[in-house]
């Protein structure tokens, strides 16, 4: 029996009916017969296209409010027999079952609904029963119907009638089979994290319709690919393609921001998820040239953020620096006109989104899940350990450098003065080395350390750095404290005037 099948009969049942009118017209074109339910069933009518009430297979109303329609063996005996299965011919005879060759639905909208923060009562209603099984039951029966499950898919399909002229290849079905279960695996996902928001069923389903195929991974012999809506978080006005190691910039840079979110004009430079230069000013202009002045090296080709509007003098600036990608909440007209000199850089300007509050990441042959680190150090948090307390000046430059540790790789120490970043050691294996190299990075680019903060992600299990931070000039330090060596540490610092605060959290990130 050949395995192309022609279209003869389509069920229509869909809660939205955009698109869907030109399908309609073309499947009458085509001679096929439609049934339908509902509303859908009304929108045929109204386009003067003879429909055929599922009502009238069932011999059944719509019942319960409408939650049950299309569940009967008639229907669902019309989707699933085998048209080369002698005893499934003989029963649909014997039973007058109706053929169905195509099934198009259109699932409620029920992530929609939970994102619109509805009433529970509402969610649970728009929990597609007959739908998700009308897919089910056409995807799995692909080798002799096709399944149209979704509204992105109504062109493609609709394409299909035309250049085919009704008919379909076995290919065409399974591909559209996949697509299916894409929509329902999708949908059961989105339903189950509803239920188990809590995570008290310690069961991880992660699901992304939306995604695309990258350059190459972190390096060119590597596949990469992108899942999720780029466009929900950002609008890209010009340059090339993000790339996999773009995408991990930005992400880091966007998190970084985002404790700095309302605050002064704050600008920011990342190189390899790390900031590398940072400054907090009273215009944007001042703070790109103090970000840039912290490390002029690294920022080339680094992912640059400002937390207010890019202005011309700041574009001007910037378009003197080669790098990947500029983002901000906005750019002014002139700053544009600069900034797309370069045809490779990437703008983008940040939507005002909420983040996911759990990460997730591939360890050994599974997941890691965790909550997001939503906790932001604050003078409110802080206890002030030592005899010398910090002046007004030091505390604020206290809870930047601990905003900016927070987003740095551990182990790792920051530097600030005047709410500018004048180094970081970052990722490395001993705190020792993490201040050394902080203060070294600084020097080289002649900053003066006298009066300078310094933060730490993790206590000091001993008083080692805080030694070398006051040889340094380091005046005034930020840490979680709850090393068992506690007393040490406060003991210098007491012996030699240097103020300390802890704040009682560990803030690793690996």
């Amino acid at each position: 029996m050949s395995n192309k099948k022609t279209i003869k009969s389509a069920l229509i049942s869909v809660f939205s009916k955009d698109g869907l009118a030109p399908i309609v017209k073309q499947l009458d074109e085509q001679n096929v017969t439609i049934y339908s339910t509902g509303g859908t069933e009304k929108f045929i009518k109204d386009l003067g296209i003879k429909v055929v009430p599922v009502e009238d297979v069932t011999s059944y109303p719509s019942i319960l409010g409408g939650r049950v329609k299309t569940l009967h063996p008639k229907v669902f005996g019309g989707i699933l027999n085998r048209q080369n299965h002698e005893g499934d011919v003989a029963e649909m005879i014997d039973f007058d079952i109706p053929q169905i060759d195509v099934v198009i639905v259109d699932l409620y909208p029920f992530e929609k609904t939970v994102a619109s923060g509805a009433a529970n009562q509402d969610i649970i209603e728009k929990i597609d029963i007959g739908g998700i099984s009308l897919i089910r039951a056409a995807a799995k029966n692909y080798a002799d119907v096709i399944c149209v499950s979704s509204v992105e898919d109504y062109s493609e399909f609709l394409e299909l009638l035309k250049s085919k002229n009704g008919e379909t290849s076995e290919d065409d079905r399974r591909r559209f089979a996949a697509k299916a279960f894409n929509v329902s695996s999708h949908y059961d996902s989105a339903i189950f994290n509803y239920f188990n928001v809590d995570h008290s069923i310690p069961s991880l389903k992660i699901s992304e319709t939306n995604g695309q195929v990258l350059r190459y991974g972190e390096n060119p012999h590597q596949r990469g690919f992108f899942f999720g809506n780029f466009d929900d978080l950002f609008t890209k006005l010009h340059g090339k393609e993000l790339s996999y190691n773009n995408l991990l910039d930005v992400d880091a840079a966007v998190n970084l921001m985002n404790e700095f979110k309302n605050e002064a004009p704050t600008f920011a430079i990342l190189k390899h998820n790390n900031a590398c230069g940072f400054a907090q000013r009273n215009n944007i202009h001042q703070a790109y040239v103090d970000a840039l002045a912290g490390d002029p090296v690294s920022a080339f080709g680094g992912v640059l953020i400002a937390n207010t509007e890019i202005d011309k003098a700041t574009a001007e600036e910037i378009h003197k620096l080669f790098c990947e990608v500029v983002i901000a909440p906005s750019f002014s007209e002139e700053a544009l006109d600069i900034l797309k000199g370069k045809k490779n850089r990437i703008l983008l300007i940040l939507h005002d989104v909420e983040f996911p509050q759990t990460t997730v990441r591939t360890c050994l042959n599974g997941v890691l899940v965790q909550d997001r680190n939503s906790k932001t150090d604050s003078i409110a948090d802080l206890t002030h350990a030592t005899n010398t307390k910090p002046t007004q000046s030091e505390l604020d430059d206290l809870i930047f450098a601990s905003k900016i540790c927070k987003h740095t790789k551990s182990n790792t120490i920051v530097l600030v003065k005047d709410k500018q970043l004048f180094a970081s050691g970052t990722g490395q294996t001993s705190r020792v080395d993490a201040l050394n190299q902080a203060i070294h990075k600084a020097q080289s680019f002649n900053f003066d350390l006298k009066g300078s903060v310094m933060a730490s992600d993790a206590f000091f299990p001993f008083p080692d750095c805080v030694e070398i931070a006051d040889n340094a000039g380091i005046t005034a330090v930020i840490q979680p404290g709850g090393s068992i060596k506690d007393q040490l540490t406060i003991d210098y610092c007491n012996t030699h005037d240097v103020a300390m605060v802890t704040t009682g959290t560990r803030h690793f990130k690996h």
